[in-house]
């Protein structure tokens, strides 16, 4: 396992890995900015919003107070934003793994597996459709387990294993579906969900990193690579 993920690190900066890498950095920060400034309009005009209400219900002599709070707010919106882009970024990162996640599979295979035969590209649309899958899923689950951030060290261990549960199972099932049909991909990850559940946990430390998660798709992708072949070899 920590072989695997050894040669995966060494991949983010081969050469044939550097134009994939940042053609996924690229979209990743546009979404992710996209994200943030569409969200951070959204609660500045609601905090505006909820001032004029609060000072038609209070009267006009509690503007002053109620427009400092509005602006006290924005800027903690914003604020909470940026901190909340790091518990987004597996969403962003789902996404972007189904955009590329073929063409990083291949280069991994060419370069380490070459006497194999080579896996058969997804079609975009299921890789989009599985993306967009996980994608909500991360999202409902991570909501579900908002109320135990409240709750300090526990929140964060059960938003770690929730990632890596999600981001082992996608990326898994990416790499797998390249071999196998769907159905049979599923199987195989639940028939292995032990060991894909201990190398989601390394994607998910990965992804847990300011910065370097931008990196997230090649390295889960890579490394799930070397997770699925060295599963079917012994099966």
């Amino acid at each position: 396992m920590l072989g695997a993920a050894a040669k995966a690190l060494s991949q983010l900066t081969s050469p044939p890995f550097r134009a994939v890498l940042a053609k996924s950095v690229g979209l990743a920060v546009v979404v992710l900015i996209v994200l943030i400034v569409g969200l951070h309009r959204l609660f500045v005009w609601l905090a505006g919003a909820g001032e004029v209400w609060l000072e038609a219900a209070v009267g006009p002599a509690a503007h002053g107070p109620l427009a400092i709070l509005a602006w006290i707010l924005s800027i903690a919106a914003g604020l909470g934003l940026v901190v909340g882009a790091m518990f987004v970024m597996p969403t962003v990162t789902a996404l972007i793994a189904s955009l590329f996640g073929d063409e990083i599979a291949e280069l991994t295979e060419r370069t380490y597996y070459p006497a194999d035969p080579s896996g058969t590209a997804v079609p975009i649309s299921r890789a989009l459709v599985e993306g967009v899958k996980i994608a909500l899923l991360t999202v409902a689950v991570y909501l579900c387990a908002l109320p135990f951030l409240l709750l300090a060290g526990l929140g964060a261990v059960i938003f770690f294993f929730a990632t890596a549960y999600l981001l082992g199972r996608q990326y898994f099932e990416l790499a797998a579906m390249r071999f196998h049909p769907p159905a049979e991909a599923r199987a195989l990850r639940k028939a292995h969900q032990g060991t894909v559940f201990v190398a989601g946990m390394l994607i998910a430390a990965f992804v847990s990193i300011p910065i370097v998660n931008l990196a997230t798709p090649l390295f889960g992708t890579a490394f799930m690579v070397h997770v699925h072949k060295r599963l079917t070899s012994h099966s």
